[in-house]
């Protein structure tokens, strides 16, 4: 239990009296928020669910916790992790923090290293440290190149049924664009990820083939009814748009399912009416984008010795105006593409609001790690506070998003199924072995 909280009751009923709530997140209540969009209730919990959300102090005989103003929030979703790459850096650091560096580094890591003992243990490590921050569901990419992804692909089956009923995990291959110009290797990573009830994605740069790659990826997902999440241009450079021939294609195909784009950073860097014709096209595709700002931020114009001039990220608000669904995520957590990171999406949220200026009014961005992500991935249920939701909630001793934005936040209450889990992390120790580290 979190420092200055009343213990949640033990009894399947219970009020969590006095609460703030984030207005854009709650459905079904309706009442007067706030100029930062924030609305005072009292909420019922019944068996592990919300039975019911009222203005404070209607009158009940059920144990109160008085949360004296405090925020809650639903349990949040991170749709773009890299869980089969996490943690990785003792072992394999990245020199010069590079993009390039980063990529040499991996490779030579998971050359030598992603044994199924391996990536099993640090995946585990990952989904326990986003299940004690609160966290619900994650999306992870997982690295597919022959032959790996018939070591990590069943890893992560194992991890999905292992962690079922406490955080939901979705996977997406990850391979550059080409891959899928050669019909046989295609056709077996294909089959691979949809026996895993996977999602298809790739690495997309401006080869001569993008176009026809694109087409033949999307032709190959909608035959077998798979959805796409790409990893788009993750560069400065404003020449890289394939975030444009991805809807281009999409339009042209009609492609059926849902397609996710994550980075898109050199969208920032394009002539002005270049960036607005692209982000139109998004737009009537229905094409959603998932930004990663603390990883961006980390990778984007580095160079030794040069302070970056630009902070990395796509055009949220631009993109939002449009009506284009817009998420924030955690991405890379201590690997070569990212030293730091936890997979705590309130870092990721205070983060990506200082960064993005998420603020100002800042009453709708908690959409973007909670609600819009479950959205996007198919999970309408989760990321919302109502009546009838599953009451898998986050409580926090700050009362305005001033307060909860100030500071860390590392006390907190998580809440599953209406009780109280643990939130102590695990102990980075645990994984000395494998770092080939001595106790």
């Amino acid at each position: 239990m979190a420092k200055g909280f009343a213990a949640i009751p033990r009894t399947p009923r219970y009020v969590l009296a006095n609460a703030t709530l984030p207005a854009v997140l709650v459905d079904g209540y309706k009442a007067t928020a706030d100029s930062d969009g924030l609305v005072a209730a009292d909420i019922t919990v019944k068996d592990g669910l919300i039975e019911r959300i009222d203005r404070p102090g209607r009158r009940t005989t059920l144990p109160k916790v008085d949360l004296d103003r405090g925020m809650v929030w639903p349990g949040f979703i991170d749709m773009h992790t890299h869980l089969d790459k996490g943690h990785i850096w003792p072992r394999q650091p990245n020199p010069d923090g590079s993009f390039d560096g980063a990529l040499d580094a991996v490779e030579e890591d998971r050359t030598k290293r992603w044994k199924t003992k391996d990536v099993a243990a640090r995946m585990d490590f990952a989904i326990r440290c986003a299940y004690a921050s609160g966290t619900t569901l994650i999306r992870t990419h997982i690295d597919s190149r022959a032959p790996q992804h018939r070591i990590s692909w069943p890893v992560f089956a194992e991890m999905r049924e292992k962690w079922a009923g406490k955080v939901d995990l979705q996977a997406v291959c990850l391979v550059t664009i080409d891959e899928f110009l050669n019909d046989d290797a295609a056709d077996d990573l294909i089959d691979v990820v949809a026996g895993h009830g996977g999602v298809l994605g790739a690495v997309t740069s401006m080869i001569p083939e993008l176009e026809r790659a694109l087409e033949t990826l999307m032709l190959r997902a909608a035959n077998r009814a798979l959805d796409l999440d790409f990893h788009v241009d993750e560069t400065g450079d404003p020449a890289a748009n394939s975030l444009r021939a991805i809807a281009d294609v999409a339009l042209r195909t009609d492609f059926p399912g849902s397609i996710v784009t994550g980075h898109c950073c050199s969208l920032a860097m394009q002539p002005k009416g270049e960036a607005e014709a692209t982000m139109d096209r998004v737009a009537e595709a229905g094409i959603a984008v998932v930004s990663l700002p603390m990883c961006n931020m980390y990778l984007q114009d580095r160079q030794a010795g040069v302070t970056p001039r630009w902070r990395g990220v796509t055009l949220v608000h631009e993109l939002a105006v449009r009506g284009v669904r817009v998420a924030v995520a955690s991405d890379n957590t201590r690997d070569p593409f990212y030293a730091y990171g936890d997979l705590d999406m309130v870092e990721v949220f205070r983060e990506a609001v200082r960064i993005l200026h998420l603020d100002h009014p800042i009453a709708g961005w908690p959409a973007v790690v909670t609600r819009t992500p479950a959205a996007i991935l198919g999970r309408p249920e989760r990321g919302v506070i109502a009546a009838g939701a599953t009451a898998d909630l986050v409580l926090f001793r700050a009362r305005s998003f001033t307060e909860l934005l100030a500071r860390p936040q590392s006390e907190r209450t998580v809440l599953r199924y209406g009780k109280a889990i643990d939130t102590a992390r695990p102990d980075y120790r645990e994984l000395d072995d494998l770092m080939g580290r001595k106790r």
